[in-house]
């Protein structure tokens, strides 16, 4: 490739990214090369593809680029507030296709189906955070929302809050879903309280709890598998 030339537009045609894109379709292309589209310059002394190049291998690829603060970013030579957020914003947009794709038209049924919903997102997360799934009198997935955000080992959440968003859309069953950072997703003390707590509250406003999915790295624990007492 043409590092010596910082601009996409000045490679040779054969090798220019958007070029091989036309052609041959995104997926001919690297990660680097469409992290240099994104770019589309790079520094003094890298060119765009170098740039990317070095992105990837400093935050760990795509799943680590896509961790990262626009403050991280934008520290980056070369990057930017500008470039930065055309990056995050793209690979959001990614994200938000792909959960959208998964969505389940049937009903949800399992924590493995909870996970292919949130698990992308949630196992990227650097801290705790805290999800609820609004499901339709079927169980079908009608909304996802954020609750809360917490630290690296917790996330406070109040029963009110849990429910509000339940409430607001008129949900007949929800699902929560939080992360371990950690990567084990192995149910605290904490979880188990939380989920009692979260199940008699809903009783009490007659929505039904169906269960509470931990998230962790590529794995996942459903504390309604694991004995708790639910209404679903």
């Amino acid at each position: 490739m043409a590092d010596g030339s910082n601009r996409v537009s000045e490679w040779p045609e054969y090798e220019r990214p958007r070029e091989r894109l036309a052609a041959s379709g995104p997926r001919s292309l690297a990660d680097s090369e469409l992290l240099a589209i994104l770019l589309r310059t790079g520094n003094r002394n890298e060119s765009a593809l170098a740039l990317a190049k070095r992105l990837l291998t400093t935050f760990g690829g795509i799943p680590g680029l896509s961790r990262q603060l626009i403050a991280d970013l934008s520290k980056v030579k070369g990057v930017g507030l500008a470039k930065g957020a055309q990056v995050l914003a793209a690979l959001e947009l990614g994200r938000r296709l792909a959960e959208r794709s998964l969505i389940p038209e049937e009903a949800i049924r399992s924590g493995e189906s909870v996970y292919r919903i949130l698990g992308s997102r949630l196992r990227e997360e650097r801290r705790e955070s805290f999800w609820v799934l609004l499901l339709d009198q079927k169980h079908r997935l009608r909304k996802s929302e954020r609750i809360s955000e917490g630290t690296l080992s917790m996330t406070p959440v109040h029963p009110r809050e849990a429910f509000s968003p339940a409430i607001r859309e008129s949900a007949a069953a929800v699902i929560f879903v939080h992360n371990h950072p950690s990567g084990d997703p192995e149910p605290s003390t904490d979880d188990w309280n939380l989920t009692t707590r979260l199940v008699e509250c809903g009783r009490l406003l007659g929505i039904r709890v169906l269960d509470h999915v931990v998230v962790g790295d590529h794995a996942w624990v459903s504390l309604r598998d694991r004995g708790a007492s639910m209404d679903g």
